[in-house]
């Protein structure tokens, strides 16, 4: 599959000899030798990636590292100097006018860092202003405007100002805006960096709903390596206007390019970006609805633990078995349903480590990973939360389930 956007050689200058300056970069001379030499200064230097359809591709660096300029070319608030932007197999540098002008109003949009919202205006009137740029008609903007509304949890407040609302509320209608105008692509420039923290992970939260739903391709920015590896399904680390590493945040955890990407992990809250999915296995042995309790005891037996999980035959979870409840179900004739215990906590694969430790804390057996069906993806044995051993590669034993 095509990406949705690919970027070749993207590069931005600032200065009276842009293109001296990109003949320079193409020669390998560096970003201060050109400021030494034309007075020029490179904001991105040659830079090619892709973002995949659906996808949160998020571009982490420092100040002045080179990411807000680069956001600002996809839509051209800052003109590149030279390269390619291909959105949908169309390079979007080579259009006209007019062009520009639809991809704008229909392709892309933006939520910028400070909301940029008209303080003379309700919120549904900030939220409808691009809809009546597009000269969409009253009934249909006022509709996409309330559904928008809705979406970022804004309901009620619709013919409220900016004043009366909080930074967090604030920034929601600048991301309403933006769904309102049903874009295929959403460019978000450090949309949650002027938030106090429980507000800003409040908006990351609502941020990753309204994606599960809508699928948008998104470009987001941040400084805030813990934001990076939250949200995005890869990320790219900048520095000096190139890109040093890209890859999911797993990736970069497990292989840091170089020194650089070292220090820039080094303090991360793992337990905040690693998820289950990352720290279960999957059983080599299981016992099935059709087993009786003896063949729950024979096969915990030889793995030497004190409990199992047992599945329907489409792997559903059905329940669990203790060693003690299945010598006693023997000795009294008792069926198998009837020891069943659901004494166990159940996760998503997609539920971070920091949620699951107080579960591990509390729970006497290993957490179950169902999907969306009820079935069983995987076990996450206690000791792995609780002793921190999250950087596991999964291929975790069944004795560790006795843990």
């Amino acid at each position: 599959m095509e990406p949705k956007i690919k970027v070749e050689k993207l590069t931005k200058i600032f200065g009276k000899t842009p293109q001296a300056a990109v003949k320079l970069l193409e020669e390998g001379v560096s970003k201060d030798e050109i400021l030494a030499k034309t007075g020029d200064t490179v904001g991105i230097s040659l830079v090619s990636f892709d973002v995949k359809q659906g996808e949160i591709f998020v571009i982490m660096g420092l100040s002045g590292s080179g990411k807000s300029t680069l956001i600002r070319c996809l839509n051209f608030l800052n003109v590149p100097t030279s390269g390619k932007i291909i959105v949908d197999g169309e390079n979007v540098v080579e259009f006209n006018k007019e062009q520009l002008s639809n991809y704008r109003k229909n392709k892309v949009a933006m939520v910028f860092q400070h909301f940029g919202l008209f303080t003379h205006m309700t919120v549904k009137q900030n939220v409808i202003y691009g809809l009546e740029i597009k000269e969409i008609e009253k009934e249909k903007r006022e509709q996409l405007a309330m559904d928008a509304i809705n979406k970022v949890g804004l309901a009620g407040w619709e013919d409220k100002y900016p004043s009366e609302l909080s930074g967090g509320m604030q920034q929601r209608v600048g991301l309403a805006r933006a769904l309102a105008n049903e874009p295929e692509i959403l460019l978000m420039d450090e949309p949650f960096s002027a938030l106090d923290p429980l507000i800003r992970r409040d908006m990351q939260l609502e941020l990753l709903e309204i994606q599960s739903e809508l699928h948008k391709t998104i470009v987001f920015i941040t400084h805030d390596v813990n934001e990076a590896f939250k949200i995005g399904d890869r990320v790219a680390v900048m520095k000096d206007g190139v890109f040093i590493q890209v890859g999911t945040p797993e990736e970069i955890l497990e292989n840091p390019a170089n020194d650089y990407i070292k220090d820039f992990v080094r303090d991360i809250d793992r337990t905040k970006v690693m998820q289950a999915k990352n720290i279960m296995f999957t059983p080599s042995t299981l016992t099935y609805g059709k087993d009786g309790p003896k063949v729950a005891i024979n096969i915990m037996q030889k793995l030497g633990i004190s409990s199992i999980f047992m599945l329907e035959s489409n792997r559903k979870l059905k329940g669990l078995i203790t060693i003690d409840d299945a010598i006693r179900a023997v000795k009294e004739h008792l069926p198998v349903d009837d020891i069943l215990t659901k004494d166990y906590h159940v996760v998503e694969p997609e539920s971070y480590i920091s949620d699951i430790i107080p579960l591990a804390t509390e729970s006497k057996y290993p957490l179950a990973v169902l999907d969306e069906s009820e079935r069983l993806m995987g076990i996450i044995a206690r000791v792995s939360v609780l002793a921190g051993l999250i950087e596991t590669d999964g291929n975790g034993t069944d004795e560790e389930q006795i843990l």
